[in-house]
């Protein structure tokens, strides 16, 4: 506990760095009135112009990019994790990543997509989209380009995805020995109280339509989110998804404890096939969760994209030649994860970065998260079972720092546009470090202490872990009452 506390803290001080009037006419003569024709009836106002009209081609790419990001998460993140733990508890990994799932999905229709983006708040948004109220095929989402929307319920859909596999991501650290309503309870509450709000303030906006002039963006960023406010960028996640959820599975990791014979026993994964099978779906199914963020088939997604292919490669060579350097062997292991770290670090920077930029993200991935799921992980001395902190937090906090940094035109990024020019702003690193490093902190500590508050009312309604002997035999068959193998 009292290390809890003292990352809490040392996160908290890390938070700290940082009309006009026509003339009326002469009235006419008495006479000259009987005489004259009537006048002519005034002119009706000109019709409204219609608004913008979603795009067959973006609507059919946000689709598409839909469906990829459930098939990164099931099956993809399932057979990733359920890979890598032991035979006997194979199931409860799938279970969990796939309940969760399907869960939060239903949760963000009812009540999670108006409070992420129904309306403006600093922290949250409001009710107005409660149970999908209002939005109908007819209703648009705006973009990141002036004039181009999408259906509203494609960007509902797409976002329930994400919604989804963020909180299925924690469950990989405190696998195999967490009950399972207990999993379910405690996503129902980190969901509502950190997932949501942290989708609101990185992402929320009123659209680049709403800015024209100064004063008009000066309203606009008063009624965004707070981070968004703050001038963070965040592409695709590596703040809302990665850091959210990692620093939430290192507090259950220490809460939870360690497994039975942690450090005594060995607990290597029972099926590096099924591992790699899951890291090759979830390389594919990212495509989706980074160029679909771009919300338009466009250049902008094409470079998201690329950068995933290459960022994604980078970082698997990376973590592959570091460990074989140290450990004397390459794993496959190694290299799933390295892929893994590579799709972590990019996420926030994959649509700003050039891709010399987005290689050394890659490669800086691979050898950062392999520090941090062994030395990192030694230091911190959390059974981090399937190391959700020492990839997704510690990959998502280096990309979102060095997408301040790989942004800059001069080193090939694309800069930070500027609605009211119109055009690319001058670019002041520094600035754009520092607002990267709020959103780093900010997540860090408000997933941190959302978790830690969720486990303590879980553990006091249910209790966190299942007996000894109910680890000790396996929680697929007392979990569940099956088996995922018969052999």
């Amino acid at each position: 506990m009292k290390t809890v506390c003292a990352i809490l803290a040392l996160c908290s001080a890390f938070l700290l760095f940082g009309t006009p009037t026509f003339a009326q006419d002469k009235a006419a003569d008495p006479a000259a009135a009987v005489t004259a024709a009537p006048a002519a009836a005034p002119a009706a106002a000109p019709a409204a112009a219609p608004g913008p009209t979603p795009n067959k081609g973006d609507t059919a790419w946000m689709m598409v990019s839909t469906v990829l990001v459930i098939l990164m998460t099931v099956p993809g993140l399932a057979l990733f994790y359920g890979g890598m733990v032991r035979a006997k508890n194979t199931l409860s990994v799938l279970m969990q990543v796939y309940v969760v799932f399907s869960m939060c999905i239903v949760l963000w229709a009812i009540y999670g997509y108006t409070l992420a983006f129904g309306s403006a708040g600093t922290f949250i948004g409001g009710l107005e989209k409660l149970f999908l109220l209002g939005i109908t095929p007819d209703s648009v989402s705006a973009t990141f380009s002036k004039g181009v929307v999408i259906p509203e319920y494609v960007f509902f859909a797409f976002q329930a995805t994400f919604a989804g596999i963020t909180p299925a991501l924690i469950v990989g650290a405190f696998a195999e020995r967490m009950r399972f309503s207990a999993v379910l309870l405690f996503i129902l509450i980190w969901f509502t109280f950190s997932y949501l709000p942290m989708a609101h303030m990185v992402w929320y906006w009123d659209g680049p339509d709403a800015i024209t002039d100064a004063a008009s963006l000066e309203k606009v960023t008063a009624a965004a989110g707070f981070l968004w406010a703050k001038g963070a960028l965040d592409f695709a996640g590596g703040t809302v998804v990665h850091i959210n959820a990692g620093i939430a599975g290192l507090i259950g990791a220490y809460l939870v404890g360690k497994r039975v014979g942690y450090g005594k026993e060995p607990m290597t994964p029972h099926s590096l096939t099924l591992t790699m099978v899951g890291a090759a779906l979830l390389w594919v199914g990212w495509f989706g969760f980074n160029a679909g963020s771009n919300l338009e088939a466009t250049g902008t997604a094409t470079l998201a994209l690329v950068n995933t292919l290459l960022a994604t490669a980078a970082a698997a060579v990376s973590w592959m030649v570091f460990e074989w350097l140290i450990k004397g062997k390459p794993s496959m292991l190694g290299a799933a994860s390295g892929s893994v770290a590579g799709l972590v670090a990019i996420t926030p920077a994959c649509g700003f970065v050039g891709p010399m930029g987005g290689i050394i993200i890659g490669l800086s991935a691979g050898v950062v998260c392999l520090w941090g799921v062994n030395g990192l992980k030694r230091l911190l001395g959390a059974d981090d079972a399937l190391d959700v902190f020492g990839v997704h937090a510690v990959g998502g906090i280096l990309g979102s720092i060095l997408t301040g940094v790989f942004v800059s035109p001069e080193l090939g990024g694309t800069g930070v546009y500027d609605y009211v020019a119109n055009k690319v702003a001058d670019f002041d690193m520094a600035t754009q470090v520092i607002a990267q490093c709020w959103a780093v902190g900010v997540a860090l500590v408000w997933s941190g202490v959302v978790a830690l508050i969720a486990y303590k009312i879980v553990d006091a309604m249910v209790g966190l872990r299942v007996p000894e002997e109910v680890e000790r035999e396996g929680l697929d068959i007392n979990e569940h009452g099956e088996k995922a193998y018969h052999l």
